[in-house]
This record gives C-alpha cells, structure tokens and sequence, in this order.
C-alpha cells in the first residue's frame, strides 16, 4: 500500500501570518496534534505542532537555563528558543525543516520516517503542495482493517477510495480527520463527528459512494473540546 490509500484527508493548513492563539484554537477545533504551515503559493514552508505551542511565555513555560549552560549554547539556539516563547505568528515557531512523503511513498518508508524522526505524522505533497496526512494512527488503522498480507489494492480500490472521500467531504460540519481504506469488497471510513447527526450524514455520504460494497463505519462522535487528542 501506498500514502495515496490510506492519508487523511483534506488538510487543515495555516498561513505564516497567522497568530498563535489561532493556530491553537485550529488544533483544539479541528482534533488534530499539527497543521503545516503555507506560503503565499501554496506550498509547504513548515509545520506548527502542539509540542511548539507548549514553552510560551504567556504560560510562564518559557525555557529558563542555567547561566553555565547559556556558555555551551549557541546564539541560533538561543534565539529558536526566544522566537517560540515569544513569537507571535505561525513563522516564528514553525519547524522549518518539514519532513513530507509524495503519494506514491510506500508505507514502510513512512513508518521508518515516523520512527526515525520521533514524529508523529508527515504531510503527503503533490508537487509542494498537501492533499494529505498519514499518521502513526492511520497505521494502525490499517493493521486493524487488514488482517493479512494482501497485494497492492487494484486501481479500481484506489479509485473507490477517491469517490469516496470525495463524497464525505460534501458533508457539512467540522469533520476533517477523516480517512478510508478500501479492504477488498469492504469499505472503512475511519474518523469523528462533532454531533449524532453529523455522524449520520457522513454515513449515508459513505453508503452512498460506495458502489454496493460493505460498509464499516468507525466514526465516533466527540464535542470539540475532547477533540484534542490528535486523531491525526
């Protein structure tokens, strides 16, 4: 399998004027643990995570160091630490060295990417731009839907996931994490609702693309302010 079939998506994306208190309410409202950051083209410049957000000094978590340990740190360092307890828009605290995979990167390199750069997530470009997420938690969703070792799906599985998730997106609300993998003659949606009758609606947008094939659904609902545990 590739990024292609199992990403999340649409993207949430920011741009690089946008302000930190945004940023964090994106997070919160949208379920999601980082959201890549947009230059004026589209393009991904960086990416903004919780982790980024945690040392600020409107929390009083500012880096504070040790006068002996200033004399081993570099000023670039010392100046990364003052622009993320102090900057006020996504360009001041932005990782800026953003590790992405095209939509044709094999699963196992991007496991080895996850594992290897202790991240959670990469953001799927297609020719700089995002049209997807794959996290750890889209990994494990595919380790739960297939329960074997099968071959790589057809391009009619491909095209079904398409339609699919073309389908889910016409559907009011504020549901973005969304993901579906197509496991032979079994369509899986996989995400969360903010109400019962989104819930509802997503399911008959899945049922309705999905061309006579089973339907597993696994969407949850959950409130927004639960919905920060970082579906994605």
């Amino acid at each position: 399998m590739k990024a292609a079939d199992i990403m999340s998506a649409p993207v949430i994306t920011v741009n690089l004027d946008t302000p930190i208190d945004d940023i964090a309410r994106c997070l919160l409202t949208h379920g999601i643990s980082a959201v890549p950051v947009l230059d004026a083209t589209g393009h991904v410049t960086g990416m903004v995570s919780e982790g980024d957000l945690l040392r600020r000094a409107e929390l009083g978590t500012e880096p504070r160091r040790s006068w002996w340990l200033g004399l081993f740190e570099t000023d670039q360092a010392s100046l990364r630490d003052y622009l993320r307890a102090h900057g006020r828009t996504a360009r001041d605290l932005m990782s800026k060295e953003v590790i992405a995979v095209d939509e044709e990167t094999p699963l196992g390199d991007i496991a080895d990417l996850l594992e290897g750069h202790r991240i959670k997530r990469v953001p799927v470009l297609r020719e700089g731009r995002p049209v997807g997420i794959v996290s750890r938690a889209n990994l494990v969703q595919v380790l739960a839907t297939r329960e074997r070792h099968q071959p790589e799906p057809p391009g009619d599985e491909r095209e079904l996931r398409d339609r699919v998730m073309n389908s889910l997106r016409q559907v009011p609300g504020l549901t973005h994490a969304l993901n579906v993998i197509v496991d032979g003659e079994q369509v899986h949606v996989w995400g969360g609702a903010t109400s019962e009758a989104e819930r509802a609606a997503l399911r008959v947008a899945a049922e309705n693309a999905a061309a006579g094939r089973a339907l597993a659904f696994h969407v949850q609902v959950f409130p927004p302010y639960m919905r920060g545990a970082g579906w994605v």
